[in-house]
């Protein structure tokens, strides 16, 4: 019978357990995928004192207790190798039928993790503290904003649990509201009042610099149309018979400035929008001045947008935003005006929809108009109501003059 293998103490060595010349334990195994593994560590047992001048870590047994578990739970030892940036990018490579957005979002998520030395944690070193403590380092050191956060989060936490669904690790760690770890610091998107949105378009329309742009503004916040949507639009969308805006698509400009055409956000975001009289005569005077061209810019088999730059191209979202920024400027140049607060296309949109709550609309015929999948979304403008709508609303309802 073969004498029985000791540590430096005489104590008995199990199976697979040896010690080193420079007196470090190890454990040698086999994992469920059928590859050699081993573990080392300074100590044998819990109880052993952690030698000078060496790293604390968790005994030699401690480790070999946690690889019994996991094989009989099926966990592949050392999370599969997968760093947090790697599982990432496996979780994102098995989207399919992304839109471009989305796409151009999750190679933002990417490069953050991939510039963070935590994304070349181990994923199965990962804690729910270590999770919590890193968001909180990308907001409070890294500056990041609370809807950046937001989507790093949305990336790794389906991400962590395709690992725990796969057996790499026991548990994800970003299963946790991100309300009670970081601070929302979102700026609200507020609608604007009757009288800013009244002063904006007057000062618009006599402007002689800017009054090109008053008619499509007037659009905006007179429809609920989103920005990509409204540069969508063609000549033929605009049906002036039934006094209506067919909205079956969007327009997209991506990073590498390639126009994309595709189906609005949502499925409900296909719709018609009924225009009053002002809008129409807006758009009619839109057409009659339509930049006249050369070669008619094709997107997705359209022609016949209603708004082309300086390069003949369809305007995008980015168009719109910077006319809107510089009218503000203009405007609040003026000491002798009340600044106005910043002004956006979905202010415009924000602002719409605000006003048809105000003014008593049906929630469903809003939500209709607005194109909102769901209709929570819709019913949270009518928490934008004040008092005096509230008050406004009792007398009508009650005949009180």
């Amino acid at each position: 019978m073969s004498e029985k293998r000791r540590d430096h103490k005489g104590r008995i060595l199990r199976d697979g357990e040896s010690q080193r010349a420079d007196l470090k334990y190890r454990f040698a195994y086999t994992d469920i995928s059928g590859k050699r593994k081993e573990v080392t560590s300074w100590r044998l047992d819990k109880a052993d004192p952690t030698p000078a001048n060496k790293r604390k870590g968790p005994s030699l047994r401690e480790m070999e207790r946690q690889i019994e578990k996991d094989r009989y739970n099926h966990i592949l030892s050392n999370g599969g190798e997968y760093t947090v940036l790697s599982l990432a990018e496996k979780y994102i490579s098995l989207k399919t039928g992304v839109r471009i957005n989305t796409e151009t979002g999750y190679k933002t998520v990417l490069n953050i993790i991939r510039n963070d030395p935590f994304g070349s944690r181990r994923i199965d070193t990962v804690r729910i503290s270590d999770a919590k403590a890193w968001l909180i380092k990308l907001q409070r050191e890294d500056g990041k904003g609370y809807s950046s956060i937001h989507t790093i989060r949305g990336v790794l936490r389906p991400a962590f649990q395709m690992a725990e669904d796969d057996d790499l690790i026991r548990k994800n760690p970003f299963q946790f509201p991100l309300s009670t770890v970081i601070i929302n610091d979102s700026v609200t998107r507020e609608a604007i009042t009757e009288k800013q949105q009244a002063d904006y378009l007057e000062f618009i329309k006599q402007d002689k610099t800017y009054n090109k742009y008053y008619e499509a503004i007037f659009i905006l916040f007179n429809t609920g149309l989103r920005i990509s949507e409204f540069c969508g639009l063609t000549v033929s969308d605009i049906d002036f018979e039934k006094n209506r805006i067919k909205v079956d698509h969007q327009l997209i400009r991506a990073s590498n400035m390639q126009y994309i055409l595709q189906a609005p956000k949502t499925e409900k975001g296909i719709r018609y929008i009924p225009m009053t009289v002002e809008v129409a005569d807006c758009f009619r005077r839109i057409i009659s001045r339509r930049k006249r061209v050369r070669t008619e810019p094709v997107i997705g088999g359209r022609v016949g947008f209603l708004f082309l730059d300086k390069n003949s191209k369809p305007t995008v979202a980015q168009h719109w935003e910077k006319y809107m920024q510089r009218i503000r400027e203009k405007y609040n140049n003026d000491i002798g005006r009340l600044p106005l607060p910043v002004i956006t296309p979905h202010i415009c949109r924000h602002t719409f929809c605000t006003n048809m709550a105000k003014n008593g609309m049906n929630p469903k015929m809003l939500q209709y108009i607005m194109g909102h999948a769901d209709i929570s979304v819709t019913l949270n403008t009518y928490t934008h109501v004040q008092y005096e709508d509230a008050e406004k609303e009792m007398k009508r309802l009650y005949g009180i003059v």
